[in-house]
């Protein structure tokens, strides 16, 4: 037993550097959040909770394979995460903090570090926090990104259409705003609440997006896993928010067809070719539920309506329902809410289905410049679909060839090159 660096008890022996790194990826993978969530709590610093946890991390990247994993990681990353903060605070004390306030906060992540069971999980409330009308309201989902889910400026990018280094910079600045605002880490009042509550949605399905793009080894991907759960427990706080059932709803309709987007050889499969015997009929059954009772609830929102075009899409394909246009209709009421240049490329790959590829290529004719999409590779999948479809076989290889530059799933960029080759082949 050591107590460098924290008093945690650890096992028996080093562990293998791998053994270690591996113990410390799967906590930041399980509780990355919840603990910054906990440490920025009281201090309302955000970057400075994550930074101690930066530092608890390499600590322990450093001491595991020496002394062992604890027993408690999380216990052992709290405490010293905690000790980094505390020290933080020490130094800044006569700037932003008494010695009376210091020590109340020390007293309280003390006691919570010894017992991290009971930490009350603070994530939704640091979620409304960084939704503040005080953020900038295009960072709000992406500050809620980064500091409940860990993810990187460039993944956050990658969501929101935005170059990583104007992201990080943004980031950085909406952090120091949530600490110099003194924003109180709480659920907001009913009157505060729909102001704040989309960037949670926005957020918390940004990650399942993240996820959903990945491939597990063994059910669903973490970051899937952690949107759902997160899904849930909005739900479960805010029963009668209709929004938040219909993301919910959305997210159990594409979880359904996990088991689908891959045949056996692991090659990806469209939507349109996927064995709907592989579909999960109870995730089906809980969006559905969750869908009908979101209608009931008020107006219809985005993620109310993007979840009533899932549940058309699984009509047509379990039963067989020509429902084309009312899927396109959906996606005119959503476009006018949104003026999203994604819902736009949706729609024209549905309005092909009624009105052929050349009406579709026309819609997408006014995205051509916008520069959002340029490095988007659905929109480059999507037109290359598209222009093959009408017969402009060049034009269709030379978007192709573009997605296959943007996509970072093997699976996907071999279907794309079977698309070219079956274009060159006539």
């Amino acid at each position: 037993m050591s107590d460098r660096d924290g008093a945690a008890t650890r096992t028996a022996g080093p562990a293998p550097a791998g053994a270690a790194a591996r113990a410390a990826e799967r906590v930041a993978r399980e509780t990355y959040g919840r603990l910054v969530a906990f440490l920025a709590a009281r201090t309302r610093d955000v970057a400075g909770a994550e930074d101690a946890l930066s530092e608890a991390f390499a600590a322990a990247l450093r001491l595991w394979p020496v002394d062992g994993v604890p027993d408690n990681p999380d216990a052992w990353l709290l405490t010293v995460a905690r000790r980094r903060q505390t020290d933080a605070l020490r130094r800044r004390q006569t700037r932003t903090a008494g010695e009376e306030h210091l020590m109340l906060i020390s007293d309280e992540l003390e006691a919570a570090a010894g017992e991290p069971g009971d930490l009350p999980d603070r994530r939704l409330a640091l979620m409304f926090a960084c939704a503040h009308p005080a953020i900038e309201r295009g960072m709000r989902a992406p500050l809620i990104l980064q500091t409940i889910l860990g993810m990187t400026a460039e993944d956050i990018s990658d969501a929101f259409l935005i170059p990583p280094a104007t992201m990080g910079q943004r980031l950085v600045r909406a952090k120091t705003r949530l600490n110099d605002a003194g924003i109180p880490f709480a659920i907001p009042e009913p009157e505060e609440l729909p102001e704040r509550l989309e960037a949670v949605l926005d957020a918390i399905y940004a990650a399942y997006t993240k996820g959903w793009s990945e491939v597990g080894d063994r059910g669903v991907p973490e970051m899937a896993g952690e949107a759902i759960w997160l899904g849930r427990l909005l739900v479960a706080q805010l029963p009668a928010e209709p929004e938040a059932k219909g993301m919910l709803a959305l997210m159990f309709y594409a979880e359904a067809r996990r088991n689908a987007r891959r045949d056996l050889s692991g090659a990806y499969v469209p939507l349109e070719q996927q064995d709907t015997s592989l579909w999960d009929d109870s995730q089906i059954a809980v969006a559905e539920t969750l869908l009908r009772d979101a209608n009931k609830g008020g107006p219809t929102g985005r993620y109310q309506l993007e979840a009533a075009i899932q549940s058309a899409h699984t009509a047509r394909r379990l039963g067989g329902i020509g429902n084309w246009p009312a899927i396109v209709a959906l996606y005119d009421h959503l476009l006018a809410r949104t003026h999203s240049p994604v819902v736009a490329l949706n729609r024209a790959i549905a309005l092909a289905e009624l009105e052929g590829p050349a009406a579709a290529l026309a819609t997408l004719a006014p995205l051509a410049d916008d520069r959002r999409l340029q490095s988007y590779q659905p929109y480059w999948a999507a037109l290359g679909h598209l222009r093959g479809a009408a017969g402009d076989k060049q034009g269709a290889i030379e978007a192709l060839t573009i997605a296959i530059g943007l996509t970072t799933d093997p699976a996907v960029r071999t279907y794309l090159h079977g698309r070219i080759e079956a274009l060159r082949d006539g």
